[in-house]
């Protein structure tokens, strides 16, 4: 394909991407094909001969468009939101222009450059504290920044990184020897609650160290008490306490844990803490969240998906630490074909030092898209409208009579499940009529959710959140679980 051909196709690519996005809706959002279907319709081994755009563009349509959940679609309710944006798609274009390995600053000035500069404008744009800025008001390096990682999972795992870095530093400098220190890695300890996403256990068995899972309260949070209690034990069995996780809006309730309260007990054990915000930090766009969000100013590290909620096509995971003297101290490996710029600038940082892979892609460039194309205002805006459509369907669901809230409805989430009462039966049953409600409503076709379960109860769990979705797609979503609700009630009383 030479660069005539190339603008043909891409722009052939650009209308078939248009037309996907105006047509999705029509379309089940999610996917009906069993296991091993493309398997089936594919060739068995790569072609030998070059095949045309045609021919792909035809087994896009045919083959692959079959088995794909159309994350886009704006009847699409699942797990937590995918945002795409188009502002974000040319961002990531420019970057497959570009197509650089930007390990370090020298790879590409540029790319170095303006991920510390749309990071620290987005840590602003949220309100994080000046501690996690890498660059002071006074135009000198901080002792903190942020970087770009793939995912939150990728988050979870160098950050405990840094805090083992930490937690041995601190042993060292109290007396231990390095023999010692070794001896005693497997006695670290870190505290998740039961209700914190799975990439802390994932992010705590590739480390090596020891878990502590944490029963969470009534409303699904973290408590200072129950977090001290659990340290006190591990203490008291020759353990070594040194990372808590915090979570702003877990995967289950979107609930806040006791952030204050854990700051407080992780400053006076000396542990690491991390605030994973994944789903919920793009609301601290908005002033009025950030009350409660108080206590991230004294976490160690700060993350959140801006490829979930804030226009930012996947993968975009924002990571901020207040000082990066542990990250850096722990990831760094130098080699003679990894040259250091000499007399290094503020603006001069190795972000193959602040994550897990050497190379990385230009990923600031879509960020940076979003934030100048849409503005906060817009950003702002996108984040308000889901809000205030949540909170309409939990209106609307409390005023139905059949439906209880089982969490506080804070952000896009709306957790609820059939109340008991309506259904005869034992708790059993209610469960199982609960479970036929999110198959049924997924099978009727026009809507997608998942279902979760919360301390062993059956409950329904759409989060609302589509970069274009309206009220009419979260009314839809109204009328199809009602429906559904009451041909699932209707053929239980039949039984």
């Amino acid at each position: 394909m030479d660069v005539n051909e190339f603008r043909k196709r891409g722009k052939e690519m650009v209308d078939f991407i248009a037309d996907y996005y105006e047509n999705v809706d029509k379309a089940p959002p999610m996917s009906t094909v069993q296991p091993g279907y493309l398997y089936s319709l594919m060739p068995h081994e790569a072609p030998e001969e070059p095949e045309s755009f045609e021919d792909i563009q035809r087994d896009i349509e045919t083959k692959i468009m079959p088995g794909m959940t159309h994350w886009q679609s704006r009847n699409f309710f699942g797990w937590y939101p995918s945002n795409s944006s188009f502002p974000a798609m040319l961002g990531d274009m420019a970057s497959s222009m570009f197509n650089i390995v930007g390990f370090n600053w020298i790879c590409s000035p540029a790319a170095t450059e303006l991920e510390t500069v749309v990071m620290d404008w987005l840590g602003k744009l949220i309100g994080l504290n000046s501690r996690f800025m890498a660059i002071k008001e006074d135009g000198t390096e901080g002792d903190g920044g942020g970087v770009i990682q793939g995912t939150a999972s990728e988050a979870h795992i160098v950050v405990m990184i840094a805090a083992r870095e930490m937690t041995i530093d601190r042993l060292k400098t109290n007396g231990m020897g390095n023999n010692d220190v070794d001896l005693v890695r497997h006695k670290l300890v870190a505290y998740f609650s039961d209700q914190t996403h799975s990439a802390g256990q994932k992010a705590a068995n590739i480390i090596g160290c020891q878990v502590r899972i944490i029963k969470s309260d009534a409303n699904f949070r973290l408590t200072k008490r129950a977090l001290q209690d659990a340290i006190c034990k591990d203490k008291s069995a020759g353990l070594i306490p040194f990372f808590v996780c915090a979570t702003f809006g877990t995967t289950n309730t979107a609930a806040i844990d006791d952030l204050s309260g854990i700051a407080d007990t992780a400053e006076s054990e000396h542990l690491w803490l991390h605030i994973d915000a994944a789903y919920a930090g793009a609301a601290l766009v908005c002033p009025e969240f950030r009350p409660l969000a108080h206590g991230i100013e004294r976490a160690h590290s700060f993350n959140f998906n801006p490829h979930k909620w804030m226009l930012t096509n996947f993968d975009c995971s924002a990571l901020w630490v207040a000082d990066s003297t542990h990250l850096v101290g722990a990831l760094s490996i130098e080699r003679e074909y990894l040259p250091k710029v000499k007399d290094a600038s503020d603006f001069v940082k190795d972000y193959r030092n602040w994550q897990l892979p050497l190379g990385r892609r230009f990923r600031a460039l879509k960020l940076w898209f979003v934030m100048r194309m849409y503005g906060a205002s817009g950003i702002r805006a996108h984040i308000r409208k889901h809000v205030k459509e949540a909170k309409w369907l939990e209106a609307q669901l409390v005023e139905d009579g059949r439906f209880e809230i089982m969490a506080p409805v804070v952000f896009g989430l709306v957790v609820f499940r059939v109340k008991a009462s309506i259904i005869a039966g034992n708790a059993h049953d209610v469960n199982k009529t609960n479970a036929e409600l999110v198959k049924r409503i997924n099978n009727d076709g026009r809507v997608f959710l998942v279902g979760t379960k919360l301390r062993g109860v059956d409950a329904l769990r759409p989060a609302i959140g589509s970069s274009r979705g309206t009220p009419e797609n979260t009314a839809l979503l109204l009328k199809v679980i009602k429906e559904c609700t009451t041909n699932v009630l209707s053929e239980n009383s039949n039984q």
